[in-house]
């Protein structure tokens, strides 16, 4: 693991001095150790592969993971709607319903730049170990989710599901879905993304969380949702 930093921001006057950390993998590297250390892989440049930035990110504790009577509530809106199967990138890119599937929804949810088929399909190409998780009713895909699946951790990615289901919590859904299989499976922690801005503190309601502060995993979640809330304003 190579690490480099690059300035961004700074105060002189309060000698306030800011970095982006980012870690290169090498040949050898444990990609267990890059989401310990607080660091999520890069995608914003289909070119760039192998590098991970430093963020708030978040992680469930999956040992202890049990719903609460909050995401039970969700669970119910969709337990047993769906059938289930778990497909690699590789198969993946042969599936042009897929890509349809985050291109479409991600044009529809963020902006027809944010997801195109070009960074998709880098996204696929990351040497990483990437799977889809699939999400089917009567033969048609509903729901996708990107997880990256290592021995004793998953990292929920990105998803995406049928524009028509976005009222209805599906994201949290598959979240707490894939929470759930990871711990079935012996995992010991679920890497569920970063938490800025107030929209993003829906990820609270899944206990035990930890946040990474910048130097440890912390769980000061009154720090968390002042930090997040400031964000928004």
């Amino acid at each position: 693991m190579k690490i480099t930093k690059n300035e961004f921001g700074h105060d002189y006057l309060t000698y306030r001095f800011g970095y982006c950390e980012h870690a290169m993998l090498e040949p050898n590297d444990r990609i267990a150790d890059f989401y310990e250390k607080g660091f999520l892989p890069y995608s914003a440049a289909p070119v760039i592969r192998g590098v991970f930035y430093m963020a708030r990110s978040a992680r469930i504790e999956l040992p202890r993971f049990e719903f609460t009577s909050e995401n039970r509530r969700i669970w119910k809106r969709f337990d047993g709607a769906f059938s289930f199967r778990r497909i690699t990138a590789h198969e993946a890119k042969e599936n042009p319903q897929i890509r349809g599937l985050f291109v479409e929804y991600f044009k529809g949810r963020h902006g027809r730049d944010i997801m195109p088929a070009k960074r998709f399909d880098a996204i696929l190409d990351w040497p990483l170990p990437i799977h889809v998780l699939m999400y089917e009713k009567n033969g048609e895909l509903l729901a996708a989710v990107l997880e990256v699946s290592g021995k004793s951790f998953g990292h929920f990615w990105f998803s995406a599901y049928d524009l028509s289901l976005v009222q209805q919590s599906l994201g949290m859904w598959l979240m707490l879905d894939g929470a759930r299989r990871a711990k079935d499976a012996g995992r010991t922690r679920y890497y569920i993304g970063t938490v800025y801005g107030g929209k993003a503190l829906y990820k609270t309601n899944l206990k035990p969380l930890e946040f990474w502060d910048g130097s440890s995993w912390c769980t000061d979640f009154p720090q968390l949702k002042k930090l997040a809330r400031a964000e928004s304003k």
